[in-house]
């Protein structure tokens, strides 16, 4: 099959391309660039030299993968965006690189990113997660495994997403999301489990029940916080998922987000 360069396209003489690497019209690989085998870039896709970008990626029109950071602390410091395997990134998006602070963004494999979305210096996207329509992240986000976020979803910097949560449409993020939570918007709000996406990825009936419960002791008992996280905890001690939940708890610095129910 080979490489195949469009004839409008530019593609600088120190790029690294692998093997079978398609670049579409009007795109512009900078010198520096690693793009690895069977990956497709699409028409006007700028791609520059502080990108790592993985195999088997389909990168659509627009995007832009390792410009630099909207920081105004940042002063051209060799950082990396570095994208993993098998992702699909629609068009317009934006990947910045890192900062200063960790010098590296990170965006793991098999993730779908859909149009618009703009993931900011020093995230870290792990696999298997689905961005709808024009979420927008700040600097220094997390987002754990399979987690699904709903179009137009704003996510203030440091936040945390973890794994399995699903966030609805137009949720505003501005503390930490658990994992396993199911989110809803006007207000952003925990509104349960994120019941049908754990039964989908072949979540056992004891373990859905579990999460429920502590869910139900951590969100809507009357008990503080720090209280329903100790009695969790003992409850369910040889539970992993339940382990999970409490750690990211524990590790929370923004704070996680309680409101559980509307005004």
């Amino acid at each position: 099959m080979g490489t195949k360069i469009h004839s409008t396209a530019v593609v600088e003489n120190k790029a690294e391309l692998g093997e079978n690497v398609s670049v579409g019209p009007h795109s512009f690989i900078e010198n520096g660039a690693v793009i690895g085998d069977n990956t497709e870039i699409g028409s006007s896709v700028w791609v520059t030299g502080y990108a790592r970008i993985g195999r088997g990626n389909k990168i659509y029109h627009g995007a832009s993968i390792g410009g630099p950071p909207q920081d105004l602390k940042f002063k051209d410091e060799p950082t990396t965006a570095e994208l993993g395997d098998r992702n699909l990134v629609r068009e317009f998006v934006t990947i910045h690189r890192g900062s200063q602070a960790s010098k590296r963004t990170i965006i793991g494999n098999e993730n779908l990113i859909m149009a618009y979305v703009h993931i900011a210096h020093d995230c870290r996207i792990g696999d298997n997660i689905i961005l709808a329509n024009s979420t927008n992240f700040g600097g220094h986000c997390e987002v754990g495994d399979f987690a699904i976020l709903g179009g137009m979803v704003p996510i203030h910097q440091f936040c945390r997403i973890g794994d399995y949560a699903m966030v609805g449409t137009g949720a505003r993020i501005t503390q930490d999301i658990v994992p396993y939570a199911l989110v809803g918007a006007d207000p952003t709000r925990i509104v349960g489990i994120n019941r049908v996406g754990l039964t989908r990825r072949n979540f056992s009936e004891e373990t859905r029940t579990a999460l429920k419960h502590a869910f139900r002791m951590i969100f809507y008992s009357k008990m503080l916080l720090s209280e329903a996280v100790v009695a969790v905890k003992e409850i369910y001690s040889n539970n992993p998922e339940i382990r999970n939940l409490v750690e990211f708890i524990a590790s929370s610095q923004r704070g996680i987000l309680l409101k559980s129910r509307k005004d």
